[in-house]
């Protein structure tokens, strides 16, 4: 009983700013240590001054190498028992004083070992293993061996003195090794909470990261697909009007018209991502709709097949910017003059969009695919998971085909 009330104070860290409520939860615990100190220290000035034998003088005397057990608790040993850990050195030193107190009183008057109770916890509450059993040991037989050379008692009483004081002797070591033990495996589930504290710290700096890593890589497709392209077509379209305005003033007019309607949707795009929207040619439109709408801007023509249905936006936005750097490529690399087709086809569970061109072509085992085009391209299909794939043979054209997942269609049931 009075090995348990002092188990938690090795235990206890105070680890952080929102640990104050705890550490104030541990200063009142400690009061009861304070009270069970007392307790014990008031029982045992009773029963010293209450024994039968010695005379009054050695009991006063007792009583009174009792009394500075007190303050030198109050003041020297509760600041180092606190301590987490306790100071090694201190606490070797405030026991020796608390023992030097103690032995005589306890050789004097047998009574006083009442005041083991107090002493022992404390030696395996500031004390390593082996120093804490070799001051238990000192507190349990010392006493009893020198009130046995004082007094000379009769060999019965000897024998029971011993046996009492080598059975507090084990239970103190019985108790105090599993005191240590938990303290020690408090100490363990301590420090693992603290990295796992700080493992948690560190994985949600890593997954901000993350998070803004990708965002930046979304952005960048966002804008490669959009903003970049529109630009693109606004500076071809610019050289275009440029050539025609002293031979060709209709189909400087129409270029005119369409870099007006191309610089329009730019700002709808830039809007529509700056507010996390759907695409502009997706804004109250079906997917058949924008890509004929793209179509239209390119030159080239859209075929759909299947049974057209409305779809998550997740496969709409990934068909619609796969077309858009489709189409992009074969105006950079193809050249104006090239034939395009759109090919969009619905089914129960696939949606499949093909961008063909007769341009030149180019070896896709040796040309570069980085950057955000076929490489973003790819990606965007993946996110849905779908796929994207390439095909093109040097003065044979190219093919790009994605697939996506869909969901089927409702029953008309």
């Amino acid at each position: 009983m009075s090995a348990d009330l002092p188990v938690e104070e090795p235990a206890r860290r105070v680890t952080g700013p929102d640990d104050v409520v705890g550490a104030y939860t541990w200063a009142r615990s400690f009061r009861i240590w304070d009270v069970y100190f007392a307790l014990i220290w008031l029982a045992t000035l009773v029963f010293v001054l209450g024994a039968g034998t010695p005379g009054w003088p050695v009991r006063i005397t007792a009583a009174a190498l009792l009394v500075p057990l007190i303050p030198l608790f109050v003041w020297v040993g509760r600041p180092i028992l606190r301590g987490d850990p306790p100071e090694e050195r201190q606490a070797l030193g405030y026991l020796v004083a608390a023992m030097a107190l103690f032995l005589p009183s306890a050789i004097l008057v047998g009574e006083t070992r009442l005041m083991t109770f107090a002493l022992v916890p404390q030696c395996f509450m500031s004390l390593r293993m082996r120093q804490a059993l070799v001051a238990v040991g000192v507190i349990n037989l010392a006493p009893v061996a020198g009130w046995a050379l004082l007094w000379w008692p009769s060999d019965q009483d000897v024998f029971f003195n011993a046996l009492f004081a080598v059975v507090t002797l084990v239970f103190s070591l019985a108790v105090g090794t599993w005191i240590i033990r938990i303290i020690e495996q408090s100490q363990e589930r301590a420090e693992l909470i603290a990295e796992l504290d700080a493992s948690r710290h560190e994985i949600s700096r890593l997954s901000a990261a993350h998070g803004a890593v990708t965002e930046r890589e979304r952005m960048a497709r966002e804008i490669h697909d959009t903003l970049a392209q529109g630009f693109t077509s606004l500076l071809m379209l610019t050289q275009a009007v440029e050539a025609e305005l002293d031979h060709d003033v209709a189909q400087a007019r129409r270029h005119l018209a369409l870099m007006d309607e191309t610089a329009r949707l730019n700002l709808a795009e830039a809007r529509a991502l700056v507010a996390g929207g759907a695409p502009a040619d997706l804004a109250g439109a079906s997917l058949p709709d924008a890509l004929r709408r793209l179509a239209a801007r390119h030159e080239a023509t859209l075929e759909v097949t299947g049974a057209v249905r409305t779809l998550p936006a997740g496969p709409e936005v990934v068909a619609l910017r796969s077309c858009q750097e489709a189409l992009a490529n074969v105006r950079k690399h193809a050249g104006g003059s090239t034939a395009v087709g759109i090919t969009v086809a619905y089914s129960d569970a696939t949606l499949t969009v093909s961008v063909r061109d007769d341009g030149c072509g180019f070896d896709t085992s040796t040309a570069g695919l980085g950057g955000y085009g076929l490489a973003g391209l790819r990606a965007r299909a993946a996110e849905v998971g779908g796929t994207a794939q390439v095909r093109s043979t040097p003065g044979d054209g190219t093919t790009v085909t994605v697939r996506l997942p869909v969901p089927p269609p409702r029953s008309s049931s």
